[in-house]
């Protein structure tokens, strides 16, 4: 007897860990245990609870397709699996491979604990990623790539593993589950009204569609806001409802369309491999440059709010406030007024994006925001996105910003990226604010400034 015991791989199709469990015995346990450490913490949002709310329904529908089911239990991870391992006699537990802090001292614990069972942990790498972050390292020695290029041209070279079919049948024993959770039940909360529907099915359909045709316009589209040209993957690769490794392997690289689509899930490996070598990135620099950052609760609210009178930055932040998602463009445009405008802590942004976003998870999340304020893996630590200069680029014609600010839907053209330059009469009715900065400060404004100051500022 096995237990599969699902983490962040909520899938039948190419799952490592459901298909190892399957040929090591004869009956297997398919668990997910509702984790209070991470259903109480900051890593839940009422976003992220709908979506997985929907994703544990739909592998249970699935399991139950193949005469099995989804054994739900709460609490403590290591003392649920210990009590069925003890109850059943499981001989097997198999789980997914994964970076965080957490999940290492996760997985250490259940080592420990089911030792004394006589009970084996299985970790199934290639579950979560496509390359394992180990799997490769600099040639001149180090744990891991600290710059992406140069591990993107070893990420390719690397064959992925073949793809595993879902199990035809599963034969699960006589066990008590709890009933499949509500969202509230997981987190409660306001949740954004537009979200997406999570679970592998919702997901494997979206990848097929994506596939099909949109990716052939990915290379050129995937940075016009109004285009809305991405796969919007992402929260199905989060939660693992669809396997990256199945998505690579499904794209022609051959295409540009397909060359770009899997530079981007390359990226998702790479902030992986850096996370796991680095856990204490998730809150602490990966490169301080002993930034002295703003405190500025006004200008926060303002920018999480959508209200800073810079369009394109408050139009980002509306979309993430409406879908629980936000265009990649957008991303970096909004973290970068953030830090290095209004020179705010990152981290500050990083707990915004992590509780609306249904796709964050500490890898990507918080390595994002690293590159974008400069004390993460970016080779160009200075760089900052100009928010005018990246409005003319990417939504020349302003339509992404009307769609997510009703209040400017009148002002036609290029003219809504720069609302305090339409006539006082016609501005005064739009119910939108001025300015909260001049563009011409920012952070190294204000950097000048504290060290004028001692940093009184």
């Amino acid at each position: 007897m096995a237990i599969a015991l699902f983490t962040r791989d909520l899938r039948v199709h190419d799952n490592p860990v459901l298909h190892a469990a399957c040929h090591a015995a004869r009956e297997v346990v398919p668990l997910f245990v509702l984790d209070k450490a991470i259903v109480t913490g900051s890593s839940m949002s009422a976003n992220r609870a709908a979506f997985l709310a929907d994703a544990l329904a739909d592998v249970d529908s699935q399991l139950r397709d193949r005469n099995g089911c989804l054994v739900l239990r709460s609490g403590s991870v290591v003392n649920a699996v210990e009590r069925i391992v003890a109850d059943l006699g499981v001989g097997e537990v198999h789980l997914a491979a994964d970076v965080s802090g957490y999940s290492q001292r996760r997985e250490q614990a259940l080592r420990d604990r089911l030792a004394g069972h006589g009970c084996k942990v299985h970790v199934q790498t290639n579950t979560i990623t496509v390359v394992e972050p180990a799997a490769i390292t600099p040639s001149g020695g180090g744990t891991h790539f600290a710059v992406f290029t140069p591990y993107y041209r070893r990420w390719v070279t690397v064959h992925s593993r073949p793809l595993l079919a879902a199990p035809d049948r599963i034969t699960v024993p006589s066990i008590a589950a709890q009933p499949l959770p509500e969202p509230d039940e997981i987190c409660s909360g306001q949740r954004s009204p537009h979200l997406p529907r999570g679970g592998e099915t919702a997901g494997r359909r979206i990848l097929h569609d994506w596939l099909a045709e949109p990716i052939h316009r990915y290379e050129q589209a995937h940075n016009d806001l109004a285009a809305d040209g991405t796969s919007r993957l992402s929260p199905y690769l989060h939660f693992g409802c669809v396997s990256p490794t199945e998505a690579v392997r499904a794209t022609d690289r051959s295409t540009p369309g397909g060359e770009a689509f899997i530079r981007q899930l390359a990226w998702r490996d790479f902030h992986h491999q850096v996370l796991a070598a680095r856990p204490d990135t998730a809150t602490a620099d990966y490169r301080t440059h002993h930034d002295r950052w703003r405190r500025d609760d006004a200008a926060a609210q303002a920018w999480r709010d959508g209200r800073t009178g810079y369009p394109i930055i408050d139009a980002g932040m509306r979309q993430l406030q409406q879908e629980g998602w936000m265009h990649n463009r957008a991303r970096l445009i909004t973290a970068s007024f953030l830090t290095k405008t209004l020179y705010l802590d990152w981290r500050c942004g990083a707990r915004h994006f992590f509780e609306l976003l249904v796709d964050a998870d500490v890898a990507n999340n918080q390595l994002n925001w690293q590159w974008v304020a400069g004390t993460g893996t970016d080779t160009r630590p200075n760089r900052i996105l100009n928010p005018l200069r990246q409005a003319q680029r990417y939504d020349p014609s302003g339509d992404y910003v009307r769609r997510y600010l009703p209040e400017l839907q009148d002002v036609r053209g290029p003219a809504v990226h720069q609302p305090w330059k339409i006539d006082p009469s016609r501005r005064a009715k739009l119910d939108y604010p001025d300015p909260i900065i001049d563009l011409r400060d920012g952070a190294d404004h204000f950097r000048t400034a504290r060290d004028k100051t001692g940093g009184k500022q």
